[in-house]
């Protein structure tokens, strides 16, 4: 496993986005959710062919440990070699880190806007879940607005169906439970997601965006991710910032009490 602070200009990482990433939260120098992150870490290599890197290897990202909060992000690429797309005869995949102190956007916990992006993301079930270095659909998305006042945007794939955010999972209360998309085929299998479905707070179950906007039966919507925690969704508007519908209050409900334990995050009340 080689590692470098510059990426060379023939790293399959940076070519192809051949290669995994994980972003992290750190408290007090212990990274959360980690068993999760390796594990998704780790399930993207053996995807993609590479050879993930060891535990040594990965604990050594995060030393000496530091108080206070920070972000940690981890890629693992191919490395260098190969033909075009053809794969080099050995791989030395390549191993980069970077940890940055962090505060969450604690505003957002008590509720935000979000907009229903016209970027359909593409179904293609071997990539299904992994979170490789291709985010060029994300990107693309994430242009779509430009309003300080809208904190993310809903992506929906080519059959209409939902599927995440541009950087986080989604979920929704409806029939007295809360629910999450299956993913898969497409999107990004969150760790602070798979906690909440092990742990039974949230089930998966289809939504069309069509149903999102029209159907009274979905009380509440959030989106969250694994640093930032779970952002309660005041309004699903267009990205200029025509508002399409409101959702019931969520600040302080269960599930957002649920993810912040999870990372060790304050659990909000209705006058907070």
């Amino acid at each position: 496993m080689a590692a470098a602070d510059q990426v060379p200009f023939d790293d399959r990482g940076l070519a192809f986005g051949d290669g995994v990433f994980e972003t992290v939260l750190m408290r007090d120098g212990a990274p959360l959710l980690w068993p999760r992150h390796r594990a998704r870490l780790r399930h993207g290599c053996r995807t993609l062919g590479i050879s993930p890197p060891d535990d040594a290897a990965l604990e050594a990202c995060w030393q000496p440990p530091a108080s206070g909060l920070e972000v940690l992000k981890i890629m693992v690429t191919r490395g260098s070699g190969g033909r075009g797309y053809a794969l080099p005869e050995r791989q030395r995949p390549r191993l980069l880190y970077r940890r940055t102190a962090f505060a969450p956007a604690r505003s957002r916990w008590r509720g935000v806007d979000v907009c229903l992006c016209a970027l359909r993301l593409a179904r293609q079930p071997a990539l299904a879940g992994i979170k490789h270095l291709n985010r060029l659909e994300n990107v693309l998305a994430r242009r779509e607005w430009q309003s300080a006042d809208i904190a993310e945007g809903l992506l929906a794939d080519t059959d209409g169906n939902l599927v995440e955010a541009t950087a986080m999972n989604v979920f929704w209360r409806a029939d007295d439970a809360y629910w999450t998309p299956p993913l898969d085929a497409s999107g990004v299998a969150g760790t602070l997601r798979a906690a909440l479905l092990e742990q039974g707070r949230v089930q998966e179950a289809p939504l069309s965006a069509e149903t999102l906007l029209e159907s009274s039966a979905v009380e509440q919507l959030f989106v969250g991710n694994s640093v930032q925690g779970l952002w309660p969704v005041n309004a699903l508007v267009t990205p200029r910032g025509r508002r399409l519908r409101r959702f019931a209050e969520a600040a302080g409900a269960p599930l957002q009490a649920d993810a912040h334990a999870l990372l060790g995050y304050p659990t909000l009340s209705r006058e907070d």
